[in-house]
C-alpha cells in the first residue's frame, strides 16, 4: 500500500492568488488615473473618479504588495523545507 503525500494547506497560495490580484487591480486603478482621469496635480485629482481612484489606489497598492511578499515569504519557507526534508 502506497501512501499519498497531501500538499501542505498553509495559505500560501491564497496569499499569492488574493495580494497578486489585488496588486495589479491597484496598478491598474493608477494607470487609470493618470492616463484616463486626468491625472494628479498639486491639488489633488482633477475630477471625482480621480479622487476615487486615488483613494482606491492609495490602500490596495500597500495592502497587496504586503500580501503578495507575505505569500512569496511562505512559499520561499514552505520550498526551503521540503528540501531540507
Amino acid at each position: 500500500m502506497q501512501s499519498r503525500v497531501e500538499p501542505i494547506r498553509d495559505g500560501t497560495t491564497e496569499l499569492l492568488q488574493w495580494g497578486g490580484s489585488i496588486l495589479g487591480s491597484s496598478v491598474l486603478v493608477i494607470v487609470l488615473l493618470f492616463t484616463l482621469l486626468g491625472g494628479v496635480g498639486a491639488e489633488g485629482a482633477h475630477n471625482n473618479a480621480g479622487w476615487l481612484a486615488l483613494i482606491i489606489g492609495a490602500m490596495s497598492l500597500p495592502f497587496g504588495l504586503m500580501l503578495t511578499l507575505l505569500g512569496l515569504a511562505k512559499w520561499l519557507r514552505r520550498r526551503s523545507l521540503e528540501k531540507q526534508r
